[in-house]
């Protein structure tokens, strides 16, 4: 796609904007009779803002291939809610006590407390996706809820600082792309496409999540404190080997903090870790980290070729190619 054909990206969100907002009530209604701390928290996980990248391309892919509108909103919600129940339980075992510059609900609330709520997020986003009235899009739901947990725990309990492209692309698909990957093809579902078009769709929402977490790993590197809500490196301080990482001790085999890594284990010595992050911050390695993100991106946008020609295709586009280099 030539840049001259962009959609400006604030565009693509102004023009999604009242659906989004009617999803934000679907969402706000769950939390209708019951417990009203609930609503509370409710309140403050939908004012911490967010990208609401998942229900937009939803909304897109669903207007483009003439969807019901309700049943539409109803997905984009339950997905929506099903992102924000995984946020709830990973802010949780972080410990993290900010995201996008906002409180936690952990930091604000007791472990059992934020874990029921979280609970009752996955059921409230269950409820919705039932009400879609497909059971293939219900088990679907319940397969990517199942990898992403299985991915988490994964992570949990798998052997720090040990690099492997492999693992790590496994990571960030059950982490995040199977869950772009099934607003795809959950939209193509109810949408009745063809399964050519459905199986389109579910390339496109996984290639697209890929890069997305690999932005989302280089911000770990570049981005602003204030914003990302923890330290510059935080993965790596955690023993997490992302892409950069990964592509840094592909590049410099011979560099000392690599060498340590790869004999000893992690770095204890904050001192050291915090020259190997910035050794990477200023490598090389950060640019070419884009263009493997760029290179997921554009597999995904040649997957929207089967849809029909309308301007929610080419918002897509816009929107998809906005995500590689974003910095925040």
């Amino acid at each position: 796609m030539d840049s001259s054909e962009l959609i400006n990206i604030k565009s693509v969100f102004s023009e999604v904007k009242p659906d989004l907002l009617v999803m934000e009530e679907l969402i706000r209604r769950q939390v209708k009779n019951f417990h009203t701390d609930l609503a509370i928290a409710l309140d403050l996980l939908l004012s911490a803002g967010g990208k609401r990248i998942r229900p937009t391309i939803i909304i897109l892919l669903g207007k483009c291939l003439n969807t019901d509108y309700d049943r539409l909103i109803t997905l984009a919600a339950s997905i929506e809610l099903l992102h924000t129940a995984t946020l709830v339980h990973d802010d949780l075992i972080d410990g993290s006590i900010l995201r996008r510059g906002s409180p936690t609900l952990n930091s604000k609330w007791s472990a059992g407390a934020t874990v029921l709520t979280g609970d009752f997020l996955f059921a409230a986003a269950a409820k919705l996706a039932s009400e879609t009235k497909s059971n293939e899009v219900m088990k679907l739901f319940s397969d990517t809820l199942s990898t992403i947990v299985n991915g988490e725990i994964s992570q949990m309990f798998s052997p720090r600082c040990k690099p492997g492209i492999d693992e790590y692309y496994k990571r960030i698909y059950a982490k995040t792309a199977s869950l772009f990957e099934t607003s795809a093809t959950a939209t193509g579902i109810i949408s009745e496409a063809g399964q050519d078009i459905i199986q389109s769709l579910s390339l496109f929402g996984r290639e697209i999540g890929m890069a997305f977490q690999i932005a989302d790993d280089i911000l770990d590197f570049t981005g602003d404190e204030s914003i990302l809500g923890k330290p510059i490196g935080s993965d790596l301080r955690q023993g997490l080997i992302t892409l950069p990482t990964e592509l840094f001790f592909e590049a410099n085999p011979d560099h000392v903090l690599v060498k340590k890594i790869l004999t000893d284990g992690c770095l204890t010595d904050p001192s050291d870790i915090s020259q190997l992050i910035e050794d990477i911050h200023h490598n090389s390695v950060i640019e070419k980290s884009y263009e493997m993100a760029e290179s997921f991106i554009n597999r995904g946008i040649r997957a929207l070729t089967p849809l029909p020609d309308c301007r929610e295709k080419e918002m897509l586009q816009s929107l998809a190619l906005s995500q590689a280099r974003r910095i925040q």
